[in-house]
């Protein structure tokens, strides 16, 4: 372990899941001491984050800082290994704001308090650890107990259908952790020596066929996360009938982990792998941008049509992964900061209007704008930056992913041409519905059934400062980027160069590969890997 003066990692993580045992301990009655602690210790740990990376965390550099190595299970080769990067940093950062929010969001909570922000706290430390994981085996527990209190949450505190919604959750994000097992063991066992350390994995070489099927494998279980199509399909349920607080942080933060455990480990750990995958990434990119847009359009549930509208835009994170750029890459991370604030900002939102009007149906609203001017200001600028107004931090992730694909040398013009257009025609789709939402919400034809002037009131002091929260950093990073940006910067160049690195060599193993009208870089780098295969001989 590096020498440091205090395990700041460990005590990040650890300390929501220690405050979460802690609960049943806490005299209270009515959940109202409760809340306050749970809001204390999330603030406390965020505000840790915050002195952690301001004081100890070097921006200029691209290694693991803040490292933690222990020896937790020896007979299973099991470590506390833990580190960040400008990879994680930004996304616990990400995950440390949305989780204080939500769990101020849930103020009103009155069904097992105690039960709800112990899952709630709980859920924030294995959230932490999945980011900082340097361990396999820590990875994937982590990885594994988010998923309990996801399930817990929108089972119990959920809509009408939350038990299907759960049930449908639990079932796809399990099976697909198999896969995360599987290709982790295969990963490990390879070779001579079996280790669960990811930067020795990462330096392992593979045969061609196992890391094909390991980079698919972990395409499958991440891809879950993600999502990406076909394998989205519980995320509507689970948007549809989870809680508010619970939407902010399915949206926020969960999706995350996918993009980020797919830059991770297939990017990151299996380059040569990425050279076959990186297309059809791209491809699914598209195909999640378009049909996302398409079904959200569909969509007369306020909550439905926003979870379609996030797998349109993880597409972009797809697309900036498959770039090969340095922009790209950028992008790709960017869109994650970005869309877990405008994610979670709207579905709060949706929360709000849901508990003034008691239904989630669109047609069953109208006229709302004359009582909740508030609310509809501040729905308005969170559509704004869903939708890409410059400006705002969405448009520069998604000018950043068009740009990056756009000026890879990697493929051939009229592959990024293809690419560029379709997504664009997803970007056209997307003020569509969401500017339709906006006019039938606040503006539509009042429905009866709503007693305007008489039950509902406007956005509450308490709600107004939980969206000023989320979109201030929305406005800052979409007028000042940097803001985001120089925290990983150098880890996105240096993502960029290793992916690119094995182009020439793959090239030259290769000549007629399946992709060799896709690709440019392989006939552009022979004379490159003739000169250094003559070099070694």
């Amino acid at each position: 372990m590096n020498a440091i003066e205090f395990p700041w990692l460990t005590a990040i993580i650890l300390l929501p899941l220690v405050a979460a045992l802690a609960i049943p301990l806490i005299p209270d009655k009515e959940g109202r001491t409760v809340r306050w602690y749970g809001l204390g210790v999330a603030i406390a740990d965020f505000a840790l984050m915050i002195y952690a990376f301001w004081y100890k965390y070097d921006f200029q550099s691209s290694t693991l800082q803040l490292v933690e190595n222990y020896p937790w299970i020896p007979q299973l080769g099991l470590h506390w290994a833990v580190g960040v990067d400008g990879l994680s940093m930004p996304l616990l950062l990400l995950t440390g704001l949305i989780n204080t929010l939500a769990i101020f969001a849930a103020w009103k909570v009155t069904t097992k308090p105690r039960l709800f922000y112990g899952l709630m706290l709980a859920m924030y430390s294995a959230q932490l650890g999945v980011f900082v994981a340097q361990d396999l085996l820590l990875f994937f527990l982590m990885w594994e107990i988010e998923l309990v209190p996801v399930y817990l949450l929108i089972s119990i505190w959920g809509g009408q259908n939350r038990r299907y919604a759960a049930t449908k959750f639990i079932l796809y994000t399990a099976a697909a952790s198999i896969f995360i097992l599987i290709a982790g063991f295969a990963m490990a066992f390879s070779g001579d020596n079996v280790t669960f350390d990811m930067a020795t994995l990462g330096m392992k070489e593979y045969p061609k066929t196992l890391e094909l099927l390991v980079y698919a494998g972990f395409l499958i279980a991440f891809g879950v996360k993600l999502p990406i199509f076909p394998l989205h399909t519980w995320l509507p349920d689970a948007h549809g009938e989870a809680s508010a607080p619970g939407s902010m942080i399915l949206a926020g933060v969960l999706l995350k982990m996918g993009g980020y455990a797919l830059i991770r480990f297939n990017v990151e750990m299996l380059p040569n792998a990425h050279v076959t995958f990186a297309p059809v990434l791209a491809i699914l990119g598209v195909v999640n941008i378009v049909y996302g847009a398409c079904c959200a359009f569909a969509q007369t549930n306020l909550k439905r049509r926003l979870a379609y509208s996030s797998i349109a835009h993880m597409g972009f994170v797809l697309i900036g992964i498959a770039s090969y750029t340095e922009l790209g890459i950028s992008g790709a991370v960017l869109q994650m900061v970005s869309h877990g604030l405008i994610a979670a900002s709207l579905f709060f939102l949706s929360g709000v209007t849901y508990d003034r009007t008691h239904t989630l149906m669109m047609d069953k609203m109208g006229g709302m704008a004359k009582v909740m001017p508030k609310t509809f200001a501040l729905f308005t600028i969170g559509s704004m930056a869903s939708l890409a107004l410059p400006g705002m931090s969405g448009f520069v992730g998604e000018l950043m992913v068009f740009l990056g694909i756009a000026t890879s040398d990697v493929y051939s013009s009229s592959f990024k041409i293809v690419v560029v257009l379709l997504s664009a025609v997803g970007v056209i789709l997307t003020p569509i519905y969401l500017l339709s939402m906006l006019r039938q919400v606040f503006y539509g034809e009042q429905s009866q059934e709503l007693h305007l002037d008489a039950v509902i009131s406007d956005v509450k002091p308490r709600e107004i400062f939980i969206t000023a929260c989320l979109l201030l950093p929305i406005i800052g990073i979409g007028f000042y980027p940097k803001l985001a940006t120089q925290t990983y910067d150098v880890k996105a160049i240096e993502l960029a160069a290793h992916a690119r690195q094995v182009l020439p060599v793959v090239a030259h193993q290769q000549p007629s590969s399946l992709y060799s009208r896709i690709f440019t870089a392989p006939t552009l780098a022979t004379s490159q890997v003739e000169s250094s295969i003559n070099i070694s001989e």
